[in-house]
This record gives C-alpha cells, sequence and structure tokens, in this order.
C-alpha cells in the first residue's frame, strides 16, 4: 500500500468536501489541484473517482439532516410526515430536468467543455452574478434578494428576511421545478452546482438559508446518481478495482465525509448573517487565476 498515493486521495478528499457545498465550483479547484498533485491512477479510474468521491460529501447532508429527511422518524406528527414526503417529492422533481437534459449530455460535456478555459468563464460569470444580486440586495438597510413576484411589472426587492419562503416547508412545486431547472446550468464545468441552485433560489424568492439548504437536498439524488453511473461505465469497460484503488477511493471518500460536515455547518451559519459576495469575488479571482496560469503553462 503507497502512503504517499494515500495522503494525496486525503488531499482530494478535502478538496471536495469544502467546494463540494460552497458555491465555488469543486470542478475547477480539482483541475487545479490535479495540475499540481496527481494520482498514479489510470484514467479511467481517475475519471471515475472524481464523481464517486462525491458519496462521501453527500453522506454529510445524510447524516446532518437526518431528521428533517426521515420521514418515518417517531416524533413526527402525521401532519409533519406527509410535509417530509411532500419535500422529498420536490427533490424528485427539482432533479427531472438535470437527469434528462444532463445523463445524455454527460459525456459530450465531458469532451467538448471539459477546457480549464471553459471552466475559469463559468468561475467568473457566475462569481459576477452573485455580486450584482448581493449589490442590489444591499440597497435595502439589511441585505435585499429578488422577489418571486412583480408588481406593476416591476421586479420588486425586499430585505432577506421578508422573502416569500422562510422555509423549506414554505417551497411550492413551481419553486422547487425553477430551482431544478436552475441546476441543468450546472452541466457547465466551473459553474458549480450549488451555485446555480442558489442563484436560482434568491432569485425565485428564498432566503439564502432555504437556497442553501435545498440545494443541499438537491444533492442526495443527483450525487447517487451521477456516482453510479460513473461505476457503471468503469465496470462496463473492464476495469476492476485493486487493493490500491480501493483504498484510494475509500479515503477520499471519508475525507471527504468528514470535511464536508464542517463545511455544510460553516455556510449555513455564514448564510445567516452574511451574503454571497465573498465567494463571487472569490470565484471571479480564481476564475482569473486559471486563465492565467494554463495560458503560462501552455
Amino acid at each position: 500500500m503507497d502512503l504517499i498515493e494515500l495522503i494525496k486521495a486525503a488531499l482530494f478528499g478535502l478538496v471536495e468536501g469544502v467546494t463540494e457545498w460552497l458555491p465555488i465550483s469543486s470542478t475547477g479547484h480539482m483541475l487545479l489541484l490535479n495540475e499540481f498533485l496527481t494520482l498514479n491512477v489510470s484514467q479511467d479510474f481517475w475519471d471515475m473517482f472524481l464523481v464517486v468521491i462525491q458519496l462521501g460529501a453527500i453522506l454529510a447532508v445524510c447524516v446532518l439532516f437526518f431528521h428533517q429527511l426521515n420521514p418515518f422518524s417517531p416524533s413526527k406528527s402525521p401532519t409533519e410526515r406527509k410535509g417530509t414526503w411532500r419535500l422529498w417529492g420536490q427533490v424528485i422533481l427539482a432533479c427531472l430536468p438535470a437527469a434528462v437534459i444532463g445523463i445524455p449530455l454527460d459525456d459530450w460535456m465531458e469532451e467538448h467543455l471539459g477546457s480549464p478555459f471553459v471552466v475559469a468563464g463559468a468561475l467568473i460569470v457566475y462569481g459576477i452574478a452573485f455580486i450584482i444580486i448581493e449589490n442590489m440586495r444591499s440597497n435595502q438597510p439589511q441585505g435585499a434578494h429578488f422577489a418571486s413576484k412583480q408588481q406593476s411589472g416591476v421586479l420588486t426587492i425586499q430585505p432577506d428576511e421578508l422573502a416569500p419562503v422562510q422555509s423549506v416547508q414554505e417551497l411550492s412545486w413551481g419553486t422547487a421545478m425553477g430551482i431544478g431547472l436552475f441546476q441543468v446550468l450546472s452541466i457547465v464545468p466551473g459553474t458549480s452546482r450549488s451555485g446555480s441552485t442558489i442563484i436560482g433560489g434568491l432569485l425565485l424568492g428564498c432566503s439564502r438559508a432555504v437556497a442553501a439548504e435545498f440545494t443541499f437536498y438537491l444533492a442526495i439524488p443527483v450525487m447517487v446518481g451521477a456516482s453510479g453511473l460513473r461505476l457503471v461505465k468503469f465496470f462496463l469497460k473492464g476495469n476492476m478495482f485493486t487493493s490500491q484503488e480501493l483504498a484510494i477511493l475509500g479515503v477520499g471518500c471519508v475525507v471527504a465525509f468528514v470535511v464536508s460536515i464542517i463545511s455544510i455547518r460553516f455556510l449555513m451559519g455564514f448564510v445567516k448573517k452574511h451574503d454571497f459576495k465573498p465567494f463571487g469575488w472569490y470565484r471571479i479571482i480564481l476564475g482569473i487565476v486559471v486563465i492565467a496560469y494554463f495560458l503560462i503553462a501552455r
């Protein structure tokens, strides 16, 4: 067993655990890390590893929000259990656009839009989007965001605590579907799945906390499905795991799980007191760094 390779896997797990949940693009960070730290594995394993490592991250959501997501909890009333089933229905509904559009385009996107310059462009564009949205929000004393309804043909702006949707239980089926449509944008590398769904949630009238929380829930079927698809592709090519590869994948997933616990708690605490502009500026800076590095490297 190569200890160095396990340490590398742990570093990839750390980056996955941080960047999967913050709206800063895990793809962009993995791309940069892979330039300086390459696992000694086959290309097929590497392509699979980058996706399946997300299972560790998604397990953190299941652990942290187990009560909210468990419709069989004995401590819930019949009404609360019905609400949990409704939430799961909205999650599945919101995932349908990404499944219908994303699965058929998966190989094409990977082949044609995997360029570091595409990733950098997406980082910058969505970074600017976060800043624009939050700057409009700052026109109000306590921060502002777009409401989901219009008055007199003009999009209204309200303080975050007056957002139409203040809890996940208040999400309408239409809003859930709308956020799911925004999630489709994340098939472009560098966009960030959490970034696109959070922006969608904000524009559709959700508070920052609701946009972030529903984003976590959407990740469950998306990541499980994407990981399963990659594993199937890996084995259909005639590959089998070696003991070293199993250890690398296991270490990456475990570290991603532990770090994801910390990252999710951090983000949920952060959005209660701050806006998303720091993430927007970070994305822009990272995008510029990616462009500069690959221009020089080439």
